[in-house]
């Protein structure tokens, strides 16, 4: 009676543990971040957004594939100085690259404008989002012949 009692509550715990196992949740599709008000649609390379001379005009790079998903960079330029640098499509496919990116972009965004060019320096810790983003960053400057 003890061994029938004592194999019934093995079977009853491994069963539990087993249905009580967490697998990943996480899907490895790509998802994309646009800055507000901004569209893109795939394969335009550039958009006007006015008519005249010194009109602002938005170039949008070629989407470059990185290890964990595609990056893609758009410039606006005035005048020929690059005024705005925006990540449309980043890694989005999980809380680790949505941590990591959320703090390289804006990093990313700014140093572009400042540097006027892609001679910019890579962010820590987020190495192929960086990479992605200065060959998206070259295409677009290229396009707009910066």
């Amino acid at each position: 009676m003890r061994r029938i009692t004592l194999w019934a509550l093995s079977t009853v715990t491994v069963v539990v543990l087993l249905f009580s196992y967490r697998t990943s949740t996480s899907s490895r599709t790509t998802s994309s971040v646009v800055a507000a008000g901004t569209t893109v649609a795939g394969g335009d390379l550039a958009s006007s957004a006015a008519g005249s001379t010194g009109a602002a005009k938005t170039f949008t790079g070629t989407a470059v594939d990185t290890r964990f998903g595609p990056v893609q960079v758009q410039i606006t330029v005035v005048g020929g100085k690059v005024t705005k640098s925006v990540a449309t499509q980043v890694p989005w496919n999980d809380p680790r690259d949505q941590e990591i990116n959320s703090q390289a972009v804006p990093i990313l965004n700014q140093e572009a404008v400042q540097s006027q060019s892609a001679d910019i320096d890579m962010v820590s810790g987020a190495t192929f989002t960086s990479d992605g983003y200065l060959q998206s960053l070259q295409s677009a400057l290229d396009q707009a012949k910066l």
